[in-house]
């Protein structure tokens, strides 16, 4: 029975070759499942205050919220509404609401040039919490790095320099996404749930802390509850570094749901690390072998993440769930 572990990022920064080795061997065998706890250095305070902020905001009249809609951004900032984002393998949107933001580039360079939807102008709603943009360009930047740094222990364990992420995520197109889940009293119907099953598309996924369970990982064909331990992250990983991976580490499949007679309400803040948009995704040489053939031919990061944002809905003109 494959299960999710907890390792210690800082015991593979701070630790000898042994411990080192073990982190390694525990991600290793934890992402079996997609999914694997780690310690963490996050600022308790930080994240204290932003959730507190974000709590502030989502309490605002639906006039308020929608203000902060962002056109034709595809989701990647400012505001979402209830019932739009929908799980791939679903006809059901998903019963919550986003915030989302990410990084801006300057006027010119060729990353905003290109992909002006993922570097352009953060849609942040400055004017209804003041000092809310600038706490969530610090949880960005912090889980981020947060991110970039477990990464390093991937890429060790797939027989890479411990850098060999590192260039491919300097200015990627990363998403930080603040999530309220209303209570499911006030949902349309039965058929509506917090998050449909689903697998993220980018590299690896980042969840510091939520205000209550629900998040539920896919293991061995059973639905399992995941809730870090205090004082750790949970990551998991998506279909990018599946594909790099050659199928070697596999996307962690999952679905967020209100336990039996739960009634409350739930937030969560996740961030997507995804590489710059230009990144070709590849199968890895070290992940090909004549028992384990390469499965995927290349494909351009960018191309990857649009074709997804069709599938849940978050295109606003072209939206596949109406």
């Amino acid at each position: 029975m494959n299960e999710i572990l907890d390792v210690d990022l800082l015991a593979f920064e701070r630790g000898d070759a042994t411990q080192r080795r073990a982190v390694v061997d525990g991600v290793r065998r934890s992402l079996a499942t997609g999914f694997v706890y780690t310690h963490h250095d996050l600022s308790e305070d930080m994240l204290d205050t932003t959730y507190g902020m974000l709590k502030e905001f989502f309490e605002k009249p639906a006039d308020v919220k929608q203000s902060f809609v962002a056109p034709e951004s595809h989701g990647q900032t400012g505001y979402t509404g209830l019932l739009v984002e929908t799980a791939a393998s679903s006809d059901v949107p998903d019963w919550k609401e986003m915030l989302n933001w990410g990084i801006s580039l300057p006027v010119g360079h060729p990353l905003r040039d290109r992909y002006p939807h993922r570097y352009g102008p953060q849609v942040l709603p400055e004017a209804a919490v003041p000092g809310i943009a600038e706490v969530l360009a610090t949880f960005h930047r912090s889980i981020e790095d947060l991110q970039r740094r477990f990464l390093r222990v991937i890429a060790e364990g797939l027989g890479c320099y411990e850098s060999f992420f590192d260039e491919m995520t300097t200015n990627g197109a990363t998403l930080t996404r603040a999530i309220r889940y209303p209570s499911m009293e006030q949902a349309p119907d039965t058929t509506h749930v917090w998050a449909g099953a689903h697998g993220d598309i980018n590299l690896i996924t980042a969840l510091p802390r939520a205000t209550a369970p629900g998040l539920q990982v896919l293991v061995d064909g059973a639905w399992v509850d995941a809730v870090a331990p205090s004082g750790q992250v949970i990551i998991n990983t998506g279909m990018m570094l599946e594909r790099l991976t050659n199928g070697v580490i596999p996307t962690g499949v999952h679905r967020v749901v209100a336990a039996p007679g739960y009634t409350g309400e739930r937030y969560s803040v996740v961030q997507f690390c995804h590489p710059t948009p230009w990144t070709l995704l590849q199968p890895l040489a070290s992940c090909i072998t004549p028992e384990h053939p390469q499965r995927w031919s290349g494909m351009i990061s960018a191309d990857a993440l649009d074709l997804v944002l069709y599938e849940i809905n978050l295109v606003e003109h072209a939206r596949r769930v109406s």
